[in-house]
């Protein structure tokens, strides 16, 4: 691949400028914030085509970091004041959203996060020349390694701006999945006197309400929440001022505490330095825990979509209980036909996410020695993960939660003939005499309680009073009892329902 081809198309119209590194000089673009570093990346990694930019908040943690450091140097007497001021204010811009198309490296490379940050060097670098009066490239007055990343590694502010990203992304998912728990219980209670089938292994159990299994989907994700918020606490260790390895070669004993502390005000996080920097260096646990958080929560939400698409499936040949907002045609041949499309884009969220993960235990695994060089791909893992089911959790809230309907004359047709709701009745008529009415229900599609009274088991009134939704979801205790019918009445029924079934034989 020829240097400038792969990069700079328009390099023979455009206005360039010369810089060097250590291997050599390059020509970059003169309008560009980046520089020799990150060109070379681009040549490299010509993978993902998806530049880090693509995870807003990973751009403005690295300016976070960046910031703290400035700070931090100043401090303890290593970097220029004036020049402080100037990178802690490009850092301020990007913060804000600007420059954030001049982190151009992509998202897969090699190098342990070496180009990323050599990224963000450079366009800090540059827009702090602008800020002093000079040209972009003119590092003498200015230099990304050598005031930008003062007391600094890539082994150490990457992983830090890592686990700031994901700690901003984190808690944005984290309010999101609590709004989606909140359509779920508000449906819960619109739904509450809505009496359906419940049902274990597909097939048809107790009667319970509508307002009930939404009402779980609620409970459910609130606990994901709650897992979620606990790597938090996780993610605020760092070990800024570790340096290459964890040694703090290069940086004022005084550097990580100022750094920390800095970091945290500016974040608005409380970070903690880690006990041993030189296992933190290398330990990409956290990853793993926070990915895995991460799949238990998109894993269950896809469960409640499979649920979703299950009670709207037909809606005239399957279950038919809810409908789902219609959202867009569903077929290019069968006209009418609409699909579950925002359940079906969740379970394909989850499906990523899952896959994702065992992106992050094989990485995390893959470190060796003092250092994981993988850690570009864990980040790119754990930040596609929490950006799409964040996304994938507000369209499903506002695209389908939000609209959902009740088919209530379909639900008390399938509670009236269901023989499920005889299971209410064995306290009162004993288990062989339900039995016995549930096999008639099925055999004659009549309803349990018409075929109780007719068998002479229970009264109108009791049956009613038991078979109510308010009983038969347990939402009302039993406080009070019906006299169980006795076994000489169930030995009558039961006797009845042999002799008409002889008769029918015969005839």
């Amino acid at each position: 691949m020829g240097h400038h081809d792969a990069t700079l198309p328009d390099e023979t119209t455009r206005r360039l400028r010369r810089e060097t590194d250590s291997l050599g000089s390059r020509d970059v673009p003169a309008d560009a914030y980046w520089g020799i570093h990150t060109l070379r990346a681009l040549e490299n990694f010509p993978i993902a085509n998806r530049p880090i930019s693509v995870y807003a908040d990973l751009v403005t943690a690295l300016a976070v970091v960046k910031q703290a450091a400035a700070r931090a140097n100043v401090e303890i007497g290593v970097l220029d004041r004036e020049k402080a001021r100037a990178i802690e204010q490009a850092c301020e811009e990007i913060r804000a959203g600007s420059l954030h198309d001049q982190f151009r490296v992509g998202v897969m490379q090699g190098g342990a996060g070496t180009s990323t940050n050599m990224n963000s060097n450079e366009v800090i670098a540059n827009r702090a020349l602008e800020i002093l009066g000079h040209e972009k490239g003119e590092y003498q007055f200015l230099h990304p390694i050598d005031d930008v990343n003062r007391s600094q590694s890539t082994n150490d502010t990457y992983p830090t701006a890592i686990k700031l990203a994901m700690s901003f992304t984190l808690a944005t998912l984290v309010d999101e999945l609590g709004r989606v728990a909140d359509a779920f219980a508000a449906k819960g209670a619109e739904f509450r006197d809505v009496l359906k089938v419940g049902r274990t292994q597909l097939q048809d159990a107790v009667p319970m309400t509508l307002g009930q299994e939404f009402t779980g989907f609620a409970h459910t994700l609130g606990e994901d929440q709650q897992r979620l918020r606990d790597t938090l606490p996780l993610l605020a260790e760092i070990n800024l001022g570790a340096t290459a390895i964890g040694t703090g070669i290069t940086a004022d004993p005084n550097y990580a505490e100022a750094v920390r502390r800095h970091l945290s005000e500016i974040s608005g996080i409380e970070m903690v330095t880690a006990p041993d920097l030189i296992e933190a260096t290398s330990d990409a646990g956290v990853y793993m825990t926070v990915s895995g958080a991460l799949k238990r929560s998109a894993i269950k939400l896809s469960k409640i979509c499979n649920d979703l698409r299950l009670l709207s499936s037909g809606p005239q040949a399957g279950l038919g209980e809810i409908t789902l907002p219609p959202r867009q045609a569903g077929s290019s041949i069968m006209p009418g036909k609409v699909n579950p499309v925002i359940p079906e884009v969740v379970n394909q969220v989850a499906f990523a996410v899952a896959g994702a993960d065992v992106t992050v235990t094989m990485a995390a695994e893959a470190g060796q020695l003092q250092l994981n060089a993988f850690e570009p791909v864990i980040a790119n893992s754990v930040l596609q993960s929490l950006q799409w089911l964040t996304r994938a959790c507000e369209t499903l809230r506002v695209n389908c939660i939000d609209g959902i309907q009740a088919n209530t004359a379909r639900l008390a047709q399938q509670v009236e003939t269901n023989i499920g709701v005889v299971t209410a009745l064995t306290p009162y008529i004993g288990y062989a005499a339900a039995a016995s009415i549930a096999h008639t229900a099925l055999a004659t599609e009549t309803s349990i309680a018409t075929l109780v009274v007719a068998a002479g088991l229970m009264s109108k009134e009791q049956v009613e009073h038991v078979l109510s939704p308010a009983r038969l979801s347990g939402l009302e205790a039993i406080t009070s009892s019906i006299p169980v019918v006795t076994a000489e009445q169930i030995t009558a029924h039961l006797a009845s329902l042999d002799t008409s079934h002889a008769d029918e034989t015969a005839g």
